[in-house]
């Protein structure tokens, strides 16, 4: 050998060197354990950050969907008590026709003739219709009075205690609708005053 490339030799059989004429540099199991290792970590932080976001995205979308169905409830809500205020205003026209017949039957209260019988009929038609509406009528004679249910527009002296603050009479009936009172009652209330002694 004289230092000349053997003749079975071509250049790409040849070991390869750089420019600078110096063999190329093998990467020693360390060196690929380490960058490796750099390699690991960098890619768990990215997984980790990638992770986080995942969560974040999530989270967001749950609290969104929540917003989203709680809009739903309060826009029905909204509709329902919409839908009662007008049901209410409605029923106010009605309630006055059914005080109308109730004033024309009491004016005729012994009076059995089929006149009273068809304005009977069309009372008890009228509230039954209110009813499956459900609007109901407030019972109130005889029961403790309530300012939030009805009006006391006249007062009897009672001598009695256990009737003291007690409706005693009914001038106009009064209708709630589910828990709502479209309409007060208009109602006498007993006040009791001691006897005087003589």
């Amino acid at each position: 050998m004289d230092g000349k490339p053997r003749s079975d030799e071509t250049p790409e059989t040849q070991s390869p060197a750089n420019e600078a004429g110096e063999a190329p540099s093998t990467d020693l199991p360390e060196d690929r354990e380490a960058a490796s290792d750099g390699e690991v970590t960098r890619l768990q932080t990215e997984l980790e950050v990638a992770r986080r976001r995942v969560n974040e995205l999530a989270r967001a979308y749950q609290d969104l969907n929540k917003d989203r169905e709680e809009f739903k409830q309060r826009l029905t809500r909204e509709r329902e008590r919409m839908i009662d205020v007008e049901r209410g205003n409605v029923a106010g026209t009605l309630l006055e026709a059914i005080d109308e017949l109730d004033l024309a039957l009491a004016s005729s209260h012994q009076d059995t003739s089929p006149l009273a019988q068809g304005v009977r009929m069309i009372r008890d038609s009228l509230l039954a219709k209110a009813q499956a509406t459900g609007i109901e009528r407030i019972q109130m004679v005889g029961r403790p009075y309530d300012p939030n249910v009805a009006e006391a527009v006249d007062m009897e002296i009672t001598p009695v205690q256990d009737d003291d603050q007690k409706v005693v009479a009914e001038f106009r009936a009064g209708y709630r609708l589910k828990d709502r009172i479209i309409r007060p009652a208009r109602v006498k209330v007993a006040r009791y005053v001691a006897p005087a002694q003589a």
